[in-house]
């Protein structure tokens, strides 16, 4: 792209931005290109920034609208000087000054050393028909964010396209960009924490460090193709404070349904089989779920039950073909039998053989060309491998497009899915200039803005999330009560408003693959997409080894989404291709179906923290360093890369091997700080060694047996039965199917080895029905302590907000080797229940 900066100078504070008020409000001098610059304090910690022009104005519909601003209560002063403004509120100082461009700086109060700073003489500037910022770099800090970027998790000294694409078969350490556009950044260190976050949905470039110059330094540099900038500053002790502050402004996690968190089947194949047809192989699937034990909570359905009888045999969504499914309703009917729901895939785009084409003209449901006053034309992928055509993406901001999308999810919803699927969701269009019909209501406001309606002014990215809304109220409308599910390729960081769930793509089968996906999750999870997960196995690429296989369903297990589908090109029918099976290798599917049962038994834990992010923001999936910022080793380069291990929860640290054919890994166990007695870890595999914090270890892990686990002394796992259950208030079809009762519940607990030295642990977890749009959420508190002898457990319920489970008394289970006697800390009856099937100890709280 061309280079094109004007550095607008020669600011004065205007009207608006007197001396009594805690914004700034400035416009630069020059006559013929007057810029202004806003700065404005929105919360204790949270400022708004924006930089702007009549020819570079602000995004018209930004991915969040600006929140009232709320400072009662809120110790504020600000102090005036020539040219410089100082702002103290709470803890935080503010200061801008303009004697030449605007430089914003925030630090600690009683701390000159900033956590950011804009970069003197160069702070904002306008660069052809978009803006750059320049800022300050601190290259020994952490950076994370970005939505999805290529590993390692560490950002800095690296540059990456604010963009979305197909990146088919990516390689996850090179390939940029990938699917999302989340221009969300933040920089942590142990001193403190501060993101910068980009409200528009157009392209751009973060250089995070990656640039230097000999007379500026090291900077960063947001770089924006359109409009004007809008930015919020984030300001936190921690990661965790400063991802709860951007939840409150662009929106919490939703609430996604239990069934969500089970096991996920899918796989192309299925649906573009004709011999036998698709119908009849799902079902077989099925069956062979069945026969061999392996339980399954839904299936994504791929688009081939889209693809056309006859030619050209392209794919037309929101069509059935009748060759594979003949009554979709009965066949769906009796995959809810089963107890499996469906999730189906829908694509943005129409071919010119689609049915509706030519509606979607008549209606200007498309882009617009403006050299040829036609639709927007491009070539669209169209069924198997590389399999393409002409036509068209929708243009989500025409009312007629969406409404066309909205009756298109309903006529799937009624005929019996359960959930969507946006797929193919990135929005490549190839040109800027391409127009928009900006009709629909909900952008109909940014009309009036007067930006002028194309791709570029408006950002594609607002399509992916136009998309997620479309499927999300479809879906809802018909079921007011429930929560909807659409599962997202691509976001923004307000598609996450309407998607309950995403993934990183078509990832590829390799050891380097599903290592530098943790780092992947990470990242993903710190920008809000928090059911998140991998292709287990790889979408592309050769079929997995059985040892790279298992290693990546025992590692898929303990994240938020676990699901196992891909395509695998292949020569003999590349339209068709490979798919990855639990039971692809005898030898070792009784592994695979113990370890799928065990996401099952973990369900409870893993579901509670789906819900303490929808209510609070923090990812189930965390950086090593997350809650442990006082250790100066989580810091060091290795384990700020964040692919190699992570937390699960506030319990389970995990690990990982990514080698083939090694059996021991080495993972560090962060600590508190000094002054807090740390108990440290225990494996929770053979040989169940104890080990002390701070300090890095080796861990024995035989393929056949786990990847690395390690539990922190002090926490807890709800966990219940190892199978797919049902829960009370889900009268759902595909739950009502469902054989088993969620009526068990157990709390594994992990006490000292001796005594606890009188403190006391405790652990809340979360339940409700799973499926309601507004639950009542009730809370369990498990707390235990320890001696030489015995270990002390107490339990609360706190299920005033209406839920009551199935499941009324809770078994204790002390990890294995702990044979002391469990009591209750109150003298509530505890009965010896004996040993489970791991042969560790079990007793029984009654009530």
């Amino acid at each position: 792209m061309p280079q094109k900066e004007f550095c607008p100078k020669s600011y004065q504070e205007t009207s608006t931005g007197a001396q009594s008020s805690a914004a700034v409000h400035l416009r630069s001098g020059s006559d013929k290109r007057q810029f202004d610059f806003s700065f404005e304090p929105i919360r204790e910690n949270l400022f708004r920034v924006t930089f702007s022009s009549e020819d570079h104005p602000l995004s018209p519909y930004p991915s969040v609208t600006k929140p009232v601003t709320s400072l009662e209560g809120v110790n504020l002063s600000t102090e005036y000087g020539s040219q410089q403004k100082t702002i103290k509120i709470g803890d935080i100082t503010a200061s801008v000054e303009w004697a030449n461009t605007p430089v914003v700086s925030l630090s600690w109060k009683d701390t000159e050393k900033p956590l950011y700073r804009d970069l003197p003489l160069r702070s904002y500037v306008a660069d052809a028909s978009g803006i750059a910022h320049y800022t300050e770099h601190d290259r020994n800090d952490l950076h994370v964010g970005l939505g999805e970027k290529r590993a390692p998790m560490d950002l800095s000294g690296r540059h990456f396209q604010l963009s979305a694409t197909d990146s088919f078969g990516y390689d996850v350490y090179n390939t940029d960009p990938l699917y999302k556009h989340i221009p969300l950044l933040i920089k942590a260190s142990p001193g403190g924490c501060v993101a910068i976050f980009s409200t528009t949905h157009g392209r751009g470039t973060w250089s995070v460090g990656s640039e230097v110059d000999g007379l500026w330094g090291h900077f960063k540099v947001y770089r924006q193709d359109y409009g004007g900038l809008e930015q919020y500053l984030i300001v936190g002790k921690t990661l965790k404070d400063v991802v709860r502050s951007y939840a409150e402004l662009v929106g919490h996690p939703i609430l996604v349904p239990r069934w969500a968190y089970g096991y996920i089947s899918g796989g192309y194949k299925y649906t573009m089989m004709d011999e036998p047809p698709a119908h009849q192989a799902l079902m077989e699937f099925a069956d062979k779920l069945k026969e061999h034990e392996i339980p399954c909570s839904a299936h994504q359905m791929s688009s081939g039950y889209s693809i056309a009888e006859v030619e050209p045999k392209v794919r037309n969504v929101f069509t059935w073909n009748k060759y594979r499914f003949p009554n979709p309703e009965e066949w769906i009917a009796k995959y809810h039998s089963r107890g499996i729901r469906l999730i189906t895939n829908i694509k943005p785009f129409l071919l010119g053989s689609h049915p509706d084409f030519q509606k979607l003209v008549d209606g200007n449901g498309f882009f617009k060309n403006p050299e040829t006053n036609e639709p927007g034309y491009m070539r669209l992928w169209s069924a198997g491998g590389a399999t393409g055509g002409d036509g068209c993406h929708i243009d989500f901001t025409s009312a007629f497009a969406f409404k066309w999308w909205y009756n298109g999810v309903q006529s799937l919803k009624r005929a019996g899915i359960d959930g969507m699927w946006n797929d193919n969701n990135e929005y490549t269009i190839p040109d800027d200039d391409w127009q928009l019909a900006v009709d629909e209501p909900t952008v109909s406001d940014g009309a009036k803005t007067g930006v002028k309606a194309t791709v570029g002014d408006w950002g594609r990215a607002m399509h992916t999330e136009l998309m997620g809304k479309a499927s999300h109220d479809a879906l809802l409308d018909l079921e007011p009560s429930q929560r909807p599910f659409v599962l997202t390729r691509s976001a923004t960081a307000g598609t996450m408003r309407y998607s309950a769930s995403t993934w990183s793509g078509d990832n590829v089968t390799s050891w380097e693959s599903m290592k530098g996906a943790n780092a992947l999750s990470l990242n993903a999870g710190i920008s809000l997409l928090q059911c998140c997960g991998h292709d287990i196995g790889g979408f592309e690429g050769p079929q997995p080894s059985p040892e790279l296989l298992l290693r990546w369903i025992q590692l898929g297990i303990h994240s938020p989404r676990f699901a196992i589908n891909c395509f695998k090109t292949s020569p003999e029918n590349n339209s068709v291709g490979e798919v990855i099976e639990p039971w692809m290798y005898p030898e070792i599917t009784p592994l695979v179906r113990d370890t799928i049962k065990r996401r099952y038994e973990i369900l409870p834990y893993i579901y509670s923290l789906g819900l303490e992010s929808h209510l609070t923001a923090s990812p189930p999936q965390r950086w090593v360093g997350w809650g442990y910022e006082s250790d100066p080793e989580v810091w060091t380069k290795v384990l700020k890369s964040g692919d190699e291990q992570f937390w699960f929860g506030d319990t389970i640290m995990v690990g990982g091997v990514y080698q083939p054919g090694v059996s021991v890994a080495k993972m560090y166990l962060p600590r508190k700080a000094n002054d807090q007695f740390d108990f440290g870890y225990v494996n929770m595999n053979e040989p169940y060694t104890y080990f002390a914090s701070g300090q890095w270890v080796e861990v024995p892990s035989e393929w056949k047996r786990s990847i690395p686990l390690l539990a922190r002394i002090g926490g807890a796992i709800p966990v219940g039965k190892p199978v797919h259950t049902r829960v009370p208030g889900d009268e759902t079809p595909a739950s009502v199917a469902v054989d088993e009762l969620d009526d068990y519940r157990g709390v594994e607990i992990f006490p000292p080895r001796g005594s606890s030295h009188g403190q006391a642990f405790s652990t809340t977890w979360f339940e409700d029905d799973g499926i309601s749009l507004k639950p009542s959420i009730s809370q369990y508190t498990v707390r235990y302590s320890s001696t030489e002898e015995k270990v002390m457990v107490g339990f609360t319920r706190d299920q005033k907000a209406g839920f009551v489970p199935a499941w009324k008394e809770l078994d204790i289970i002390l990890h294995n080797g702990d044979e002391r006697r469990v009591v209750s800390d109150i003298g509530k009856p505890v009965e010896y229940k004996g040993r489970d099937a791991r042969g560790r100890v079990v007793y029984t709280l009654k009530n």
